[in-house]
């Protein structure tokens, strides 16, 4: 098994390009499935999420090329519609190919995703909403079994909390749908945002794009002829290495980046005391004077993001002053915080409330990664500890980071993969 040995530096300094989205790039894989021509789509991060989704389909029976960050897929070959434990276990946004597998062939199985390091994700809110579309839905022995042999059919749907996967799942179950879906109370984020916008391109006609309702023409169950396509860049990529900029204290340059996706992190780092030289696809952080604490709330876009909680702990650490960050979307996302304070970082928690006393000198030594963005966490402290810090179960960052150890190692700092 591999691990991070992370060296302490004093600064950083240079640039990085930004990888195509991992979480826009999984609800568009999925999407194919809605397609009747084969089609191409490029800037796929080369992660392990994205491998396992494209196994998925080939599972199915589809035919998908990867070529490191270009992918083409054919889903006219799909002959199997039961999404198996083995997969999904590894991967929750496997449930996405839910939603336009049932619309495409009117049943479908899909393995319960089953739990999560950050705590519950259920996918209530998707089966609600597809069972008002007409969907006859079971649980047997860990799957669910969902059948609409006449078709899904258009209806009003109000999600009682916002859900990210929930809203993807159910505009890609719309699309081939009979008649309007109403989507009432539906995610925002760049990546749904980016989904509707290549579905409305492609002939299905979407009204609401960006906004928390969303109308949506269905196709009647015909297949849709979907244009090739280029991912946006990762929102949250981007702002970890902002965060590696900012508790380094020094000027780093970001490129290939949509400065209007990170317009919340962007501005907390701003109360921190750092300010920026933003053009339209580059982000340049430039040192603070002196960091600032500050009062962080996650929540849904386009707030503060809860992928970028662990990351401003980390930098939490070295400002000067008490921060307090408040998580109100998942109830165990915290889990970092034992890691850190192991580093020497002194912070107190009270249920759902963190509170950072800074600055503090923190000391390289063994740290265990619990989840995708704790990893990163433990990478940026590692980045400024005093001695060596070894990071363990990376295989959580290798899920969702493109060489992070490689584009930080361009930017100057001492970062090495090895083998346990």
């Amino acid at each position: 098994m591999d691990y991070l040995k992370i060296q302490g530096i004093d600064s950083l300094n240079g640039t990085i390009k930004i990888s195509g989205a991992k979480n826009a790039s999984l609800p568009l894989i999925a999407m194919t499935i809605l397609a009747k021509n084969k089609l191409n789509i490029s800037n796929l991060p080369n992660v392990v999420d994205i491998k396992t989704l494209l196994k998925l389909l080939s599972n199915l029976g589809s035919v998908c090329e990867f070529n490191e960050h270009h992918v083409s897929v054919d889903t006219s070959s799909i002959n199997e519609t039961r999404a198996t434990y083995d997969i999904v276990k590894t991967m929750r946004a496997s449930i996405l190919v839910l939603g336009p597998i049932l619309s495409r062939f009117g049943h479908c199985e899909v393995s319960l995703p089953g739990g999560c390091a950050i705590g519950q994700r259920p996918i209530d809110l998707h089966l609600k909403a597809l069972e008002q579309m007409g969907a006859e839905i079971d649980i047997n022995a860990g799957y669910v079994e969902a059948k609409a042999p006449n078709g899904l059919q258009g209806c009003e749907i109000i999600f009682d909390k916002i859900t990210v996967t929930g809203t993807a799942n159910i505009v890609m179950a719309a699309a081939l749908a009979h008649g309007e879906t109403i989507i009432i109370n539906a995610a925002r984020e760049p990546e749904v945002v980016q989904l509707c916008e290549i579905l409305d391109a492609s002939g299905v006609n979407i009204e609401g794009i960006g906004t928390s309702v969303l109308k949506i023409q269905g196709t009647g169950g015909k297949l849709i002829d979907i244009k090739d396509f280029t991912i946006i860049p990762d929102r949250i990529e981007a702002g970890t290495y902002l965060c590696a900029g900012a508790i380094t204290n020094s000027e780093l340059t970001l490129t290939d980046v949509e400065p209007n996706h990170l317009d919340a992190v962007i501005g907390k780092l701003e109360e921190m005391g750092f300010n920026f030289t933003i053009t339209q696809d580059t982000i340049t952080i430039h040192p603070a004077t002196e960091i600032k604490p500050v009062k962080i709330i996650t929540q849904e876009y386009p707030a503060f993001p809860t992928d970028m909680q662990a990351q401003f702990m980390a930098l939490a650490t070295q400002a000067n002053g008490t921060s307090i960050i408040e998580e109100r979307l998942f109830e165990n996302r915290f889990m970092h915080v034992s890691e850190l304070q192991r580093m020497g970082a002194e912070i107190d928690l009270n249920g759902h409330i963190a509170t950072v006393n800074g600055k503090t000198a923190l000391s390289g030594t063994d740290v265990m990664a619990t989840d995708l963005r704790a990893s990163s966490a433990l990478v940026l402290a590692g980045l400024i500890a005093t001695g060596d810090t070894n990071i363990h179960r990376i295989y959580h960052l290798d899920r969702g980071y493109e060489s992070l150890e490689e584009k930080l190692q361009e930017a100057g700092a001492k970062v090495q993969r090895l083998k346990e």
